[in-house]
This record gives C-alpha cells, structure tokens and sequence, in this order.
C-alpha cells in the first residue's frame, strides 16, 4: 500500500523556506493531471506527496501530517465523498480541497455537506489553486489534529492510543495497542515476526517464546468479535498481514 504514495521536494532553496512550506496530500487517480498540479503546488514552494488512489489516500490522510488534502472526487477504491466523509467520522479536521469535473451546484452541495472545506470545477486557472489552498491553509494553520490511522472500518487514534472498527471501540491492552498500531502503519503489507520482536517489543533477539503469536491471537479475536469477515490474516511460514474486511472499501493490494 505504501508504494502507491510518494515524496514530490520543492526546488533546492532557502532550507528555512522549505521547513515552513505547506505540506500538501494529492489524491488524483490520472497520471497528467496529478503531475501538473503537483508541478503547480511546488513551483509555488508547497511540499507536496502524491496517492494515486481513493485507499491509500485514505490511508495517507488520516496521518495528521498534511496541512491541506486535495481529493479528485473520482477515484479508485474510494471515491473523494468517501475519504472525506471517514475522515470527517473519525475527528479528522485537515482542510480539504475537492477538484471535480462535475461543476453543478448540486454536486458543489454534496460535496460541502460531506465535510469539504472548498469546491473547484476542473478545468481551473494555476493561480486560483494556488489561493485556495493558502487560504485553507491560513484558516486552519494553529489548529491541531489527532494523528489517525485508517485502513477498511479500522482506525487507530495514535494520541488518544484508542482502537475502533466499524466505530465500535476495541478495548486493547497497552501491548495490543502498539501491535495494532505497528500492524495499521503497515496495513496491506506482510509484518514478520521479527520485525514485530523488534519494533513492538524491542527486542533484537528471539528469545524462543510464543509471545508474538499469543498477542496476535487476542488481538484477532477482539478485532473480529461480532464482526463477519476476518481482517487479520496469518501469512504461513512468513508473518501476520492486516487486509480489509469485504465491503469495507480499502485495498490491501
């Protein structure tokens, strides 16, 4: 999942300049039209990073590093309503800019009472982009928001050191908290149970115990309980993979 996202670095410049840049998140599935605006944001001296689909966007956005997020409204996996919509439930405040070719005033509507902050129709002027997002940037800039880690119907409030699926809490232990959050950081991916030894229980060697297995069986049973469709998969001879459950609407691919 993490491949799908990528660093796009301003012009070399004043060092100074680039650490008080606005960070931007860009969801755009067409591969033209995400490297022109990309082009537009950091000739503007912006930072931008880039998703290429509605699940990783999401996945992306919910991290409270980005100071704006700009969804196409049409994308992969997700559609730009959907990503606002889960980050609007789950108390993610960050600015959100949607670009659209459906420019009619029902669909601007829809998209606002959705939780958008602003509405531009494609085609649009550099310059009006530009100021859109400097001015969302301006209105929220001092505001604070809670890091949150989503991936199908899971979320993982990483301040708050809550879990939910399906906006059910989970009551996870401390241990089982930071397994959880080790696994959302890595969710669609393989997480070995050496790499578990070491980042979640910071240890740098295996000391012949069950103790990854057991964590990861209580972890299991409290993310599916009561909850049709499994989210946990054990990788056979490799590891532990978090996938999304059916009808959740996120790829582990």
């Amino acid at each position: 999942m993490s491949l799908a996202a990528f660093r796009v670095i301003c012009e070399p410049g004043d060092m100074m300049a680039q650490a008080d840049a606005i960070s931007i998140l860009l969801v755009e599935d067409d591969e033209a039209a995400r490297a022109n605006i990309a082009t537009i944001l950091s000739d503007a001296g912006m930072v931008v990073e880039q998703a290429i689909d509605g699940a990783t966007g999401l996945n992306r956005a919910g991290g409270g590093s980005h100071d704006v997020i700009i969804l196409d409204r049409m994308l992969p996996h997700l559609s730009g309503i959907d990503i606002v919509t889960r980050l609007r439930v789950a108390g993610v405040g960050a600015p959100v800019l949607m670009l659209s070719a459906l420019g009619r005033s029902e669909h601007r509507v829809e998209g606002l009472e959705s939780g958008v902050d602003d509405y531009l129709a494609k085609p649009f002027e550099p310059d009006e982009l530009v100021a859109r997002v400097r001015a969302l940037w301006r209105r929220a800039s001092r505001r604070s928001h809670e890091p949150v880690l989503l991936f199908g119907d899971l979320e993982c409030h990483v301040k708050a050191r809550t879990a939910f699926r399906q906006g059910k809490h989970l009551p996870l232990s401390p241990k089982e908290f930071e397994l959880f959050r080790y696994l959302m950081e890595h969710a669609g991916e393989v997480v070995t149970r050496e790499m578990l030894l070491r980042q979640v229980w910071k240890l740098s060697f295996d000391p012949q115990t069950n103790v990854v297995d057991v964590n990861v069986g209580r972890l299991r049973r409290k993310l599916e309980d009561g909850i049709d469709g499994p989210v946990l998969e054990t990788v056979w001879g490799t590891g532990y993979r978090l996938i999304a459950a059916a009808g959740a609407g996120a790829s582990s691919a």
